[in-house]
């Protein structure tokens, strides 16, 4: 029975081996990939990364936007009124008072960045009535005019006045430096699924080469068995390794097809046509090569160089700004304002009878234009003009003082998210510099290992062959060696990933591939 179980049990997984998971090493159409080919298709075909490069073109739209706020406005007036009344004094000389006015204007308003405002105004206007007793008639009349008005406490400084364009130009700056971090994850994301893949596929080559040299053993043992030197037990007992072998076999290939999948989806392949179900396979291997890292070194560029940490000094900047504003809304509100303005008046004068407007009886006209009214406005003719100042206290703020302390405890909790940061930074850089110094005397460890498991496979293999051993140690001792094999190759992927890390914590992951964040957006 138990010679019967252990052969159904080889059956089933050489069945599930060879026909539902069909070698990685088959023929197929293949597609070959370097580590780097990897990063530059993930950086072009990434929807996380296309997704997040459209923020730095909103950010730049919203800094035009407020700088809008700055530009000048021109504002075109015109309006026609009639008016027909009864008369209520009987000098009007009418029986019904039928009055026409036109009014045209045009005014140029400016936002200045000190926080106050100018307007220049041209405004004219014509009347014409049946009223009796007017000295001109048709009226025209224009006036040149110019506003300005300046807050002295409350309002003023180019800070508060440029408020939203500073905030906004911040915002472009985190908006440019979350891409960055975007772009480093990205690249990093890359790097471990590429290194995954590889190691999955020469742990697949390892697995291979025990499950050969535990069907060797078997094919030995068949014919010592069949020569009598062997008893039967031990052919059962190699199948047995066998079957285990090969069930490792399907795990390490399925292992393969998902860091295959997701390696694909980072760099999402789909975006290629026809390469959609291609199979990806690394060019790169994995290599140790033992480099030198200064610590101090390190810390010190990633301070210099972490986008997070950059968004986070432009958010301090923003909230320092919002301090700022709060603290000048406190003030009471005194502000300047100036005018000057320069009437012109022109028209029909009406001529009455022996110069006297009594009688009532015009007996011609002297004409008169719009354009002599715009003539006199613009010659500066009559000059008028005000100066004053207005000081508002209110008597309560209470809104204003919770803008003020809030503002105050939104700045202290930047800072110290900032310091928190910092630590971050420097606990990740220790870490990326302490696992590429225990990784790579980890590869040292495992590859002294891997030659000393190999020389004491193959002396076992020699001692099986003279009758000093038996099967059990040899086939214990290939597990070894396949083990060590596979050790030494995770640590060699370990030392690669850890590098990889202190690269995305220095922020040097764009710099050291020549790429410009420019190229994102």
């Amino acid at each position: 029975m138990r010679k019967r179980a252990i052969s159904i049990s080889i059956l089933i997984l050489s069945i599930l081996f060879y026909l539902c998971f069909p070698s990685y090493g088959e023929e197929g159409e293949v597609f070959s990939l370097s580590l780097e080919e990897c990063v530059l298709k993930a950086l072009k075909n990434n929807l996380r990364v296309a997704v997040e490069s459209y923020n730095p073109e909103i950010a730049d739209i919203a800094v035009t936007q407020a700088r809008e706020f700055f530009l000048p406005r021109i504002d075109l007036d015109f309006s026609r009124q009639e008016t027909k009344n009864p008369p209520y004094w009987w000098i009007q000389g009418a029986d019904t008072i039928a009055s026409e006015r036109d009014d045209y204007g045009v005014t140029l308003n400016q936002q200045i960045p000190t926080g106050g405002s100018f307007s220049l105004s041209l405004t004219s206007y014509r009347t014409d009535t049946n009223e009796a007793f007017r000295l001109i008639n048709p009226l025209y009349s224009s006036t040149l005019s110019f506003g300005f008005t300046q807050p002295i406490l409350k309002n003023f400084g180019f800070r508060v006045s440029r408020k939203e364009i500073i905030i906004a130009s911040n915002n472009r700056d985190i908006s440019r430096n979350q891409l960055k971090s975007t772009l480093f994850e990205t690249i990093y994301s890359v790097q471990e699924a590429y290194w995954n893949l590889v190691y999955s596929i020469e742990n697949f080559k390892v697995k291979q080469q025990s499950l050969q040299l535990a069907r060797d053993l078997l094919a030995k043992n068949k014919k010592e068995v069949e020569v009598g030197k062997l008893a039967p037990i031990e052919v059962l007992n190699a199948q047995a390794v066998v079957a285990s072998r090969e069930a490792d076999i399907l795990q390490a290939e399925s292992l393969i097809k998902s860091n295959e999948d997701l390696l694909k989806t980072i760099i999402n392949l789909s975006e290629e046509k026809g390469l959609e179900l291609a199979k990806i396979v690394p060019v790169d291997k994995p290599e140790f090569i033992e480099r030198e890292i200064s610590l101090e070194e390190a810390l010190k560029e990633a301070l210099a160089k972490r986008p997070d940490l950059e968004m986070t000094k432009f958010d301090i900047e923003t909230k320092q700004l919002n301090l700022s504003v709060a603290r000048n809304q406190m003030l009471p509100e005194l502000n300047l304002q100036v005018s000057y303005w320069s009437p012109g008046l022109s028209g029909d004068r009406l001529l009455y009878l022996d110069d006297n407007f009594l009688s009532g009886e015009v007996i011609g006209t002297e004409k008169g234009s719009a354009t002599d009214s715009l003539k006199d406005a613009l010659g500066l003719l009559y000059n008028n003009w005000t100066i004053g100042l207005t000081l508002s206290l209110p008597l309560s703020s209470f809104t204003t003082r919770a803008a003020l302390a809030r503002s105050k405890v939104e700045l202290s909790q930047s800072l110290t998210r900032l310091k928190d940061l910092e630590q971050q930074i420097s606990l990740e850089v220790r870490n990326a510099v302490r696992d590429i110094e225990t990784n790579a005397k980890t590869v040292q460890a495992y590859r002294l290992a891997r030659e000393f498991a190999t020389e004491r496979l193959q002396a076992e293999e020699k001692k099986l062959n003279v009758g000093l051993t038996t099967n059990y140690f040899v086939l214990q001792y290939q597990e070894e060696l396949a083990r060590q094999r596979s050790m030494e190759l995770k640590a060699i992927v370990d030392y690669s990933l850890a590098w990889a890390r202190l690269e995305k914590a220095m922020g040097t992951s764009l710099e050291k591939r020549n790429i410009k964040l420019s190229e994102f957006h």
